[in-house]
């Protein structure tokens, strides 16, 4: 087979296929009416508190879903689990343009922001049920590239359909690919995406469960502690990025365009390159040499002379978090079986969505440079961890875990 097909193997599978498509429609959607979402908020207030607001609902709902509610992707059946989160979702951008003030936007954007919580860990726990084990990462990398596909292009093409025809058109056509969406997924099999659901022992319990399901696997241990420590970096860089851009730099919005473009176009790369080298490195090698890539590229920009070098820098920047990324994904997927992955998913998700908060500094070039050192600690950290990794992913749930299986009985 050659490298191409492999790559792409996985869409010869009609229900991976689906999703595949799916998430492309709904994530390029999303993105293109997340720009008209703050440029709406704008327009209303003029007031950079709300736009605040409406950036922070995008992330925090994926914090509260990972904390507190990351146990109902594995005791409910996730198609049907995605399938309320597209309507939810479609719902809300058909009654934006009727929206009368900046609270009842950043409201509905709440809302929608909850469903997107819940659908996107679902996509990646059930992926290991749709391609088998050696497909995998090719699975993950289809999928992470099409998203970083739509983020690297989706804001520039929302401004621009804002700009022409109003925030409701963007609104309109986020609401269209969610239909799209639920008409894929709903010729999923359920059981294609999960093979078992958990019985509860109480939400709290069910919640430790997660909690205790990552700390106890070395695979999502590492993507825990090494993306943890990544993370902060990460947070700190995107904080300054515009400040490095204009003030650094002294480039203006272009400079600042041409900074995000060029991790844009590395995270596509990087994640459509990361099968082959996880085939010859391994994922622990791997890993670890991501974050190294993604520190050179952060050392680089700190270094750069002036905005062009910067930019090429990020490009190197963005290539190790498409790598990262990728990781991540197969590290947690492996990490557990079906009926805990859910919650443990949704855990690591969170923590790390909060370290990305947390992550700030004091000057663009000394953040970036300390990032550098950071994602040294955590190429070393992730490396330390993941060498420790023996199976894919456990044979059977373990104790005291009870589950119901999906699977069509036979006699």
């Amino acid at each position: 087979m050659s490298p191409a097909r492999s790559q792409l193997a996985p869409l010869s599978l009609s229900g991976f296929r689906y999703l595949f498509i799916a998430t492309l429609g709904s994530s390029f959607g999303t993105l293109l009416a997340g720009i008209a979402l703050a440029i709406d908020v704008k327009d209303r207030t003029n007031s950079g508190l709300w736009v605040g607001a409406v950036l922070i609902v995008e992330f925090l709902p994926t914090i509260v879903v990972g904390l507190f509610l990351g146990p109902l992707l594995d005791r409910l059946q996730r198609r049907s689990l995605m399938i309320a989160a597209d309507l939810l979702r479609a719902v809300v951008f058909v009654a934006l343009p009727f929206a009368g003030s900046a609270a009842q936007v950043v409201a509905l954007a709440l809302v929608a922001g909850l469903a997107t919580g819940f659908f996107r860990p679902a996509i990646y726990a059930g992926v290991p049920n749709l391609v088998p084990e050696d497909l995998l990462p090719q699975a993950n990398a289809l999928l992470q590239t099409v998203e970083n596909a739509s983020w690297a292009v989706g804001p520039v093409l929302g401004g621009l359909l804002t700009a022409a025809a109003g925030p409701s058109a963007a609104y309109g056509i986020n609401a269209a690919s969610f239909l799209l969406s639920v008409a894929l997924v709903v010729r999923i099999p359920a059981r294609e995406l999960q093979s078992e659901t958990a019985l509860t022992r109480g939400h709290w319990r069910d919640l430790g469960d997660g909690f205790l399901a990552v700390l106890r696997s070395w695979s999502m241990l590492a993507v825990l502690v090494a993306w943890g420590i990544a993370s902060l970096a990460v947070g700190g860089t995107n904080v300054s990025e515009i400040f490095l851009a204009k003030n650094t730099f002294d480039a203006g919005d272009f400079g600042y365009g041409l900074l995000y473009s060029g991790i844009g176009a590395g995270l596509v790369l990087g994640s459509f390159g990361s099968p082959p080298a996880l085939r010859r490195l391994g994922v622990a090698r791997a890993y670890a040499l991501s974050l190294l890539v993604m520190g050179a590229g952060q050392a680089g920009a700190a270094a750069s002379p002036n905005v062009w070098v910067a930019a090429l820098c990020c490009l190197v920047l963005g290539v190790g978090n498409g790598f990262a990324v990728a990781c991540n994904a197969l590290l947690v997927q492996r990490g557990t079986f079906d009926v805990m992955r859910g919650r443990a998913l949704t855990f690591v998700m969170s923590v790390t969505y909060v370290l990305v908060g947390i992550g700030n500094g004091v000057g663009p070039r000394w953040i970036w440079a300390g990032g550098a050192a950071t994602m040294a600690v955590a190429a070393v950290a992730a490396y330390g961890i993941a060498r420790n990794l023996t199976e894919p992913a456990p044979a059977a749930p373990e104790p005291p875990v009870e589950a119901v299986s999906l699977e069509p009985a036979s006699h």
